[in-house]
């Protein structure tokens, strides 16, 4: 693929993942959806155009380029088991690491974690000698993982704080606008349950299309936000069937 193809198949992935249509694109830049349409089918952009269609999406050309060349570097997303043991035995070392995930400056977690610059200097250093970032000049880092880990199913992190996580995360009242709770429960078959898992699948990797692309964005138009996806073979005869009278 041409690294013009790339880019634009880039561009094409941050408008669906920001639910943006043709239509839209057109209204912003002043053209008609026809002409949109084109200018994609043909790959005819102008540098103006492009530019155009990236601030619409509040991202410039570089960001575009910088998600493009992303897609080509595949990171691993698995930790070794000594990364993991590490990780799990730190709690600072494990939140440290979780916000260079998401896209945070060393400066900012040092403000956010209370660290001084010996603080700072420590974490940095055991990060790089775990080789999970590249330490640089001026305490910059560069990811050598991939943004989002898979943590070992019955590795240490997940041993030891998969519990406490999704209690503190369910006992939340999802009251307020931008959240939501919903417990679906009813009979599917097998090909209906495989669809709605690849369906769950796709939802996940969508959240992750996301937060690349607005990892960009200065952090007082992002806040941070989290989500928890479970699906198994269930009844609320699982609960009610546990009380006095219910058989």
């Amino acid at each position: 693929m041409s690294q013009t193809s790339h880019l634009i198949s880039t561009l094409k992935r941050c408008l669906r993942a920001k639910g943006v249509t043709y239509r839209d694109v057109a209204a912003a830049i002043g053209l008609s959806e026809s002409s949109v349409k084109r200018l994609f089918s043909e790959k005819t952009f102008s540098l103006q155009r492009l530019e155009e269609i990236c601030r619409y999406l509040e991202m410039s050309i570089y960001e575009l380029s910088r998600l493009a060349a992303a897609g080509d570097d595949h990171r691993s997303d698995r930790l070794t088991d000594e990364q993991e043991t590490a990780l799990a035995a730190d709690p600072v070392l494990l939140s440290y690491f979780y916000l260079l995930l998401i896209g945070w400056k060393p400066y900012r977690i040092g403000q956010r974690l209370k660290l001084d610059e010996a603080g700072q200097v420590l974490y940095l250093n055991q990060l790089d000698r775990l080789r999970l970032i590249e330490l640089m000049p001026r305490k910059r880092a560069r990811l050598l993982t991939d943004s989002r880990i898979s943590w070992s199913a019955t590795g240490p992190v997940r041993r030891r704080y998969e519990s406490q996580v999704k209690r503190e995360f369910v006992s939340h009242a999802f009251a307020a606008a931008n959240e939501s709770f919903r417990l679906e429960s009813s009979e599917l078959s097998d090909a209906s349950i495989s669809v709605l898992l690849r369906r769950v699948d796709r939802l996940v990797e969508e959240f992750s299309e996301l937060t690349e692309i607005d990892r960009h964005l200065p952090q007082e138009k992002k806040r941070s936000f989290g989500i928890l996806l479970g699906a198994r073979p269930w009844t609320y005869w699982n609960i009610v069937g546990e009380f006095p009278g219910m058989e």
